[in-house]
């Protein structure tokens, strides 16, 4: 999605309209004192906690990426997906992460969270959440539109709350945007949403989405090692007010991993086959960020530093965006059913990198190209 580039953080405008201003007390200018979010690390390496004002939601650090289930990686047996999650789950990764037109992942949520309520203790159940994003097409955003939408999820999911909806919006011209996030706000305040969240936002539209007082506590980006962007422009935003950042494509589709090193792509047939859509998405931001041979480059890196420490590429891979500024959880895909990577994610929580590793990783990156000059801010690959 792309639109335009901006170099700095802007100062904007604050747009509003009849529908938005709402008598919403919070309405302000973005500053160090305000629309403050917090992130709170608990006792847990696994979890943390993202607030803004009186509302807050425990998420895993690592969340299950539920976009796999949508078609593509391979056929999905109800049951046989269920269980997985219930492993996934017993393992401690309790944050499962969908949307409204990811095929049957919020029903897949809504029978699983039932075997949850029948099958394990009251405790455990508080731990599991359900995060799920909403994505209209940009038309006129009516409180009926967007209550029907959400209860949409709530009756596919079998939760009477949404733990989080996390919004996209395809067209920035269109300012409909605030008044759909007014609406769930109101949602919010009616008990039908725990936390209101963005997807695919860029840094422009955040300050102007925190500016009108939406509570919003993170934004999921597109963000790995190879895609640096978040760092440039949103981290700065979000260190500012404390909004977090959730992201996905930190093992871009698995290219991150053992099974792509030392390989070479350019000859028909001699390296593994690019056969899914997140592979052939993230396959296409190699090629913009540097082409296939600065990306074994990359990964011989990350293989050196995984070796050191007894882990695999994909564990170096998400613990080095764990770390960076602003980022409060990472998604790594599950193909439920059909293969699984609990070890490997567990493995995350126990890694620790030191400056060596850093410095390491970001020797090569830094001859990668600027992905922020290339293709735009945060969410703007889907905006072209």
């Amino acid at each position: 999605m792309a639109v335009t580039i901006h170099n700095a953080l802007p100062s904007l405008t604050v747009l509003k309209s009849k529908s938005i201003i709402r008598n919403r007390p919070e309405s302000r200018r973005v500053s160090a004192n305000s629309v403050r979010c917090c992130q709170v690390a608990t006792s847990d390496k696994q979890s943390i906690t993202v607030s803004n004002g009186n509302d807050s939601l425990e998420i895993c650090r690592v969340l299950n990426g539920m976009w796999q289930t949508s078609g593509g990686w391979g056929r999905i047996d109800r049951d046989d997906a269920v269980d997985a999650m219930l492993r996934y789950a017993d393992a401690g990764l309790t944050t499962f992460d969908m949307a409204d037109h990811y095929g049957p992942a919020e029903d897949l949520y809504g029978i699983f969270i039932n075997r949850v309520r029948r099958e394990r203790p009251p405790e455990f159940l508080d731990k599991v959440r359900g995060l799920t994003k909403w994505v209209p097409p940009p038309v006129k955003m009516t409180s009926s539109i967007v209550r029907e939408s959400i209860d949409v999820s709530r009756r596919r999911m079998d939760v009477p709350c949404l733990d989080m909806l996390q919004f996209h919006w395809w067209d920035y011209s269109n300012p409909g945007y605030l008044d759909a996030l007014n609406h769930l706000t109101d949602l919010k305040e009616e008990g039908k949403i725990k936390t209101v969240a963005l997807t695919n936002f860029d840094t422009e539209r955040l300050r102007i989405i925190l500016e009108n007082g939406i509570p919003v506590v993170s934004n999921q980006v597109q963000h790995s090692v190879v895609d640096m962007r978040p760092q440039q422009k949103m981290a700065e935003l979000c260190q500012l007010t404390g909004v977090k950042l959730i992201t996905y494509g930190t093992v871009m589709g698995g290219l991150l991993s053992e099974k792509f090193l030392d390989t070479n792509l350019s000859i028909p047939f001699a390296g593994p086959p690019l056969n899914t859509p997140s592979l052939q998405k993230y396959k296409r931001m190699v090629d913009a960020w540097g082409g296939w041979s600065q990306f074994q480059v990359l990964l011989q890196t990350l293989k050196r530093i995984a070796s050191k420490h007894g882990v695999s590429i994909p564990v170096v891979a998400v613990r080095y965006i764990l770390d960076q500024p602003a980022v409060a959880g990472s998604m790594i895909g599950v193909r439920l059913g059909l293969a699984e990577h609990i070890q490997d994610t567990n493995a995350i929580f126990m890694l620790s990198l030191d400056e060596d590793d850093v410095n390491s990783i970001q020797e090569v990156t830094k001859k990668g190209k600027d992905l922020l000059g290339v293709i735009g801010d945060c969410g703007d690959e889907y905006r072209r």
